[in-house]
This record gives C-alpha cells, sequence and structure tokens, in this order.
C-alpha cells in the first residue's frame, strides 16, 4: 500500500499545481491561507509531501472550486467570489481535530485495534494515534489507505454543516445543475415552471406509501 501512497501523494501535487496556477495564486499566497511554510506548501505540489483533508478543504475554499477536482477532471468553478472572511487556519485545525475523532470512531466500529491498521498500512502506531488524537495532521493518501483498511469512504469525513461544506454542496449543486441537458436547464430557470418544481420537491420527500395514495386518488379523478 505503501506504493499507491506514493502514486497517490504524486498525483495530488499536480492536481494543486494546476488549481493554484487556474487560480492565479502564488505558493506562498496559499501557503499562508492554509497557515503553513512556503516550502510545505511546494512540497505537496511536488509531491513528495501531501496535504490532509482539512488542509485539502480549507485550499479549494480558498481557491474557490470543487473539491472533486482532486479525484476527477472538473471544469474549475467560475462561482463570484464570497464576501465573509472566514478565520481558515483555525478552521483548519477545527478540522483536523474532527478528522481524527471520526477516524478513532470508524475503527472502533471496525473493531480493530491501531497496531492492526499500523501492520495493514505501513503507517506507524505513534502516528495513527496522533492523527486520531488531532494533534497531526493526516496527510490525504494515507487517510485514503486507513479507510480503505476500515472499509470506509473519504467522501464521508468531508465537512458537511461548516461553511466550507456548505460552500461545496453549493458547488456540487451548481455541477449537478450544469450537467443537466439544457432543455431542463431551460425549463428550470423559467419562473412560470417555479410550481411544478415545487410539487416535484413536496412529491420526493413522500414516502412510497403516499406517493401510491395519491397516484390512486389521480387515477380516480381522471377515469
Amino acid at each position: 500500500m505503501q506504493a499507491q501512497v506514493k502514486i497517490r501523494t504524486k498525483k495530488l501535487g499536480i492536481l494543486i499545481r494546476d488549481a493554484r496556477l487556474a487560480s492565479r495564486r502564488s505558493t506562498e499566497e496559499c501557503a499562508a491561507a492554509i497557515n503553513m511554510t512556503n516550502d510545505l506548501f511546494i512540497a505537496y505540489e511536488e509531491g513528495n509531501r501531501a496535504p490532509s483533508l482539512p488542509e485539502l478543504e480549507t485550499l479549494v475554499y480558498y481557491l474557490d472550486l470543487p473539491i472533486n477536482h482532486f479525484w476527477k477532471n472538473k471544469t474549475l468553478s467560475d462561482a463570484p467570489a464570497r464576501i465573509t472572511k472566514l478565520d481558515l487556519p483555525r478552521l483548519t485545525g477545527l478540522r483536523q481535530r474532527m478528522i481524527g475523532a471520526l477516524l478513532r470512531q470508524a475503527r472502533m466500529n471496525a473493531s480493530l485495534s491501531i497496531k492492526s491498521i499500523s501492520e495493514q498500512t505501513g503507517i506507524s502506531a505513534s502516528h495513527l494515534e496522533r492523527y486520531e488524537l488531532g494533534e497531526l495532521p493526516i496527510p490525504l493518501p494515507e487517510l485514503e489507505v486507513i479507510l480503505k483498511v476500515l472499509g470506509g469512504r473519504v467522501e464521508t469525513f468531508f465537512d458537511q454543516g461548516g461553511p466550507v461544506g456548505q460552500w461545496m454542496t453549493q458547488q456540487k449543486a451548481i455541477e449537478q445543475f450544469l450537467d443537466m441537458p439544457v432543455e431542463l436547464q431551460n425549463f428550470v430557470c423559467q419562473p412560470v415552471n417555479r410550481p411544478y418544481l415545487d410539487l416535484a420537491r413536496k412529491l420526493s420527500e413522500m414516502s412510497t406509501d403516499k406517493l401510491r395514495s395519491v397516484a390512486e386518488d389521480l387515477l380516480d379523478i381522471t377515469l
């Protein structure tokens, strides 16, 4: 698995550099946003080191791009810049601790010891302990390898309720809209069709039994 980690680290470096250049930011600016040295950020770009998931989340927020840029090829977001300023270094630290707590919970649920995880991933037990305590940021490739052993998915560790998580949800919604056929995009954008969209949303929230009842009532009306 160490070979897998090295390959993934190199790919992340290429994607990080691509994202930075597309956003017209310097390595110094990106390093400051994540609260790290410029040398460490350059090491990330060169694929010699890998960022943790919270660091990557902070970076995509700062660069204003969707996080799935680091898993597949996607057009970078053209969304307008955000007005609200966040304490990004503090937010990154909080996320590091949350990731550690989630990782510990996932390990406990899998009934695996730190020693067992260490043996299967090649990551030292001392590092794993500090990862779980939030004392060390977890390099993303290592987090992916750990979750592979635990039978989990990195997507479940994405920020959900925080400001960055809410922003990523908005970006995903924009991407999904742009992936729709043009005729559907036009339909959604027409104000006159709003009642149909509201009805579709309400129907999607109904249980199967309730939908069946509505369908039967409509059938009775039309007969």
